[in-house]
């Protein structure tokens, strides 16, 4: 769950990245520069997000008649990942 998260964050950071990159790269050739525009900037990054959820939804396979069957420890000491089963 973290990794989305910081996915998602990343999303939303991505347009001032390029933003701040491509101001210090015009400020550093003598061109003038207006004011930083940050509700852009924040739209431009929720489009991104709202873009990735709907990329999940889309791709994701679907898990329904699946049970989560959870890892296991074996009398041998080793683990046994956790899996889809098909609901008889």
């Amino acid at each position: 769950m973290l990794r989305v998260l910081i996915l998602r964050a990343a999303l939303v950071a991505a347009p001032f990245v390029v933003w701040f990159v491509w101001r210090a790269r015009a400020r550093r050739s003598g061109r003038e520069m207006g004011s930083t525009p940050f509700a852009w900037l924040f739209a431009a990054g929720a489009i991104l997000v709202g873009l990735s959820l709907l990329a999940g939804g889309a791709f994701h396979r679907d898990t329904r008649g699946e049970h989560y069957v959870p890892g296991e420890v074996t009398p041998s000491g080793a683990v046994t990942p956790g899996r889809l089963e098909k609901i008889p």
